[in-house]
């Protein structure tokens, strides 16, 4: 099974390049089930289902959320009817939606994708990513019946990501990182086989800071003065992994950074 992870699309510009390049690559590549981390997508925080609808009809099959899951409104309005959009598990009960998906491949395989949430420097406060994990690992086995499991690990801290990473692995098939726009350069196969990586990384402007106009940045971090956060604009890139995964031991044979200029 081979899987194209698209790290955080944010606003426009991620939506223009998904649009344009997308559907390219995964025909191109063979590309068997797409999946597509889209918490800012609206704007620059948040879904809106017409931001989802378009996602979808540019190529993925599940998209993932993070900490800005409700940031945009309009997402209390589909939550509970749209399977294909996932937002973290390890929240508090009240939260609507759910927080996995099965990608049904027939012959290719069984995808389960997982979307959880990191405690450090991330709000609002999630429950144990690591507790929630031992709690459901099973459950997802025996409900499912997956041939393969990727977990999207919406967290700031790197200690954080590579202890789910650890902690899953030989019994998951992908742990990737998302949230922090930046991708890193560490993806690895860990000794159990689980593919790992630290951030995917952001498909969206590289103009701006982490997709965002620098003015606003510049006055909360450098004046320390309010500023509401809007999108920059300018030519962008999609980051994400492409993996092929084992449907027979659920390991993953190889994974490989990319980055697609406009």
């Amino acid at each position: 099974m081979r899987v194209l992870f698209v790290g955080d699309v944010v606003a426009h510009p991620g939506k223009r390049i998904l649009k344009n390049k997308l559907k390219t690559f995964l025909s191109e590549n063979s590309v068997d089930a797409c999946v597509v981390n889209a918490e800012n997508v609206a704007a620059g925080l948040g879904i809106n289902y017409a931001s989802a609808k378009e996602i979808f009809s540019f190529g993925a099959d599940c998209i993932t959320l993070g900490n800005h899951s409700f940031s945009c409104p309009n997402y209390l309005q589909f939550a509970d009817s749209e399977d294909r959009v996932i937002r973290p598990g390890n929240v508090s009960d009240a939260w609507p939606g759910k927080s996995e998906y099965l990608i049904d491949l027939k012959e290719k395989g069984r995808l389960l994708v997982i979307s959880l949430m990191g405690q450090v420097f991330v709000t609002p406060m999630a429950n144990s990513p690591f507790q929630y994990y031992r709690a459901n690992i099973s459950r997802w086995k025996k409900e499912y019946s997956p041939t393969n499991i990727l977990i999207d690990f919406h967290a700031e801290a790197t200690s954080e990501k590579a202890a789910m990473g650890y902690m899953a692995d030989g019994e998951v098939s992908l742990v990737l990182g998302t949230h922090t726009h930046v991708q890193t350069s560490d993806e690895m196969i860990l000794p159990f086989g689980t593919g790992y990586m630290t951030d995917v990384g952001m498909t969206g402007t590289m103009s701006g800071i982490l997709g965002m106009d620098p003015d606003a940045s510049l006055r909360r971090l450098a004046d320390k003065l309010p500023a509401r956060y809007t999108p920059a604009d300018g030519p962008a890139s999609m980051q994400a992994v492409l993996a092929d995964l084992d449907i027979k031991n659920g390991k993953c044979l190889k994974m490989e950074r990319i980055k697609i200029y406009e």
